[in-house]
């Protein structure tokens, strides 16, 4: 299994993923929040959609994609126009509609399981500065002398998938008992409504004036 990199190269990888993986973002953001509102199936839907993500970056960074993304400028200013744009456009749904998206009467939700994937993916995929630090991370951990570089970039990329995921899934199990009672005390739930939109406004910002260089 030449795709496998060395031990203490896996073992400093993880320790790092697992620092990054507890650092809030804009992910870890949507996760609570469609947690919060929505229940546990819509925050695993969300948290399936970001890992989606990850998955697509490590192929582009693999396969040198990233990197001719990063090199146009304007490509990069597209996608991280587009980035703020759907955060901005998250943080206004938060505020027009969030503490409705709560459960109704017949005990259906109101965001599908494919629209709570999609927000995942596309806040993820269009946020620049995941595919500048998968460019810079990831390479870190391979030699670009090792002819089986591509496979061990695909490797880490998957792994760092898995580690992840327990940190997730605490979240959104953690925000799920949260929801119930939130439900009930609607003005506290409506405080975080507000708090959430201003973060993913703040998240926007950065992503705007995030630099390829």
């Amino acid at each position: 299994m030449d795709f496998i990199p060395s031990l203490p190269t896996i073992l400093a990888f993880s320790v790092a993923i697992f620092l990054l993986a507890i650092t809030p973002g804009p992910d870890m953001t949507l996760w609570i929040s469609r947690s919060l509102r929505d229940g546990r199936a819509t925050g695993l839907m969300t948290l399936a959609g970001t890992s989606f993500g990850i998955s697509i970056h490590t192929l582009l960074v693999a396969f040198g994609i990233s990197a001719l993304i990063v090199a146009s400028p304007t490509a990069f200013t597209l996608l991280k126009t587009g980035g703020a744009g759907y955060l901005l456009w998250l943080a206004i749904q938060a505020i027009r509609h969030g503490s409705n998206f709560v459960v109704r009467a017949d005990g259906e939700r109101q965001v599908s399981p494919t629209k709570a994937f999609l927000n995942g993916l596309w806040v993820n995929l269009l946020n620049p500065k995941v595919i500048i630090f998968f460019m810079t991370f990831l390479p870190q951990f391979v030699s670009a002398s090792d002819p089986n570089v591509t496979g061990k970039l695909l490797f880490l990329g998957i792994w760092s998938i898995i580690l992840s995921l327990p940190i997730g899934l605490a979240i959104i199990f953690m925000a799920d008992v949260l929801s119930s009672w939130l439900q009930v005390n609607r003005k506290v739930l409506r405080a975080i409504d507000y708090t959430f939109a201003g973060v993913f406004s703040i998240f926007a910002v950065k992503i705007l004036f995030t630099q390829a260089r």
